[in-house]
């Protein structure tokens, strides 16, 4: 009974953790998306002249439906851009189109942290499906080790996570250098923009701390139904 305690305070902790994030994000992003930067520059100007300037020419900047939807699909060779990111000429337009930009620079330049995660992409989906579906079960029909293979095939989840920092933390390292030698943004807009990035990166350690947590809830689930037997 008191791991199942722990459990569920642990659940709520983990639920909070992943609030926060979200609410630092947007917060962060609606605050920044009402300052206009000084050259008037849209994410979609941003994202052209900074992929244009380092030979990539090639990359597509779609725009793409949703808030905060932006991303880079290292298939297609194509950046997509929310609306208000790629019409707005606010800081935060120029700061997510540029972290964008970032990613496509890790393609072309084929940083290995990038190359991995895009390789386990697949792997990781299936072991979360089955590691999901494995919990179910082995809970309904009191299957231990059932439920504990479960728990090691949503360790794909977490690796995946943790993949994900260092190529985050770095497509906005490239971004604001991108800012800076292109001169789209001035020395305060820069810092504007590296606070904004920084808000975004912290839901991606929220997800490595919640998925973490929640890792660890289910081992206590496990153990308390050890105990039980």
């Amino acid at each position: 009974m008191e791991n199942l305690y722990y459990s569920d305070i642990i659940y709520l902790v983990s639920f909070l953790i992943t609030l926060l994030a979200q609410i630092f994000v947007s917060a962060s992003y609606s605050r920044y998306k009402k300052v206009l930067n000084n050259k008037d520059n849209t994410g979609y100007d941003t994202a052209r002249k900074i992929l244009d300037k380092n030979n990539l020419e090639d990359v597509m900047i779609l725009e793409t439906k949703g808030n905060l939807t932006d991303h880079y699909d290292p298939k297609r060779k194509v950046i997509k851009l929310s609306t208000d990111i790629y019409h707005g000429s606010s800081i935060a337009s120029a700061a997510v189109a540029a972290h964008e930009c970032g990613h496509a620079i890790q393609d072309k330049d084929k940083y290995i942290p990038m190359r991995i995660r895009s390789a386990i992409v697949p792997f990781v989906n299936i072991c979360t499906r089955l590691g999901y579906l494995a919990i179910i079960i082995g809970l309904i029909f009191n299957r231990t080790p059932l439920f504990e293979a479960g728990i090691i095939l949503l360790l794909a989840m977490l690796v995946f996570q943790l993949i994900t920092l260092p190529v985050e933390f770095n497509a906005s390292k490239r971004a604001l250098k991108e800012l800076e030698k292109e001169k789209i943004l001035d020395k305060e807009e820069k810092s504007s923009a590296r606070n904004m990035l920084v808000a975004a990166a912290f839901t991606y350690v929220a997800s490595v701390l919640s998925t973490l947590l929640q890792i660890f809830r289910l081992v206590l689930i496990s153990s308390s139904n050890d105990r039980r037997r």
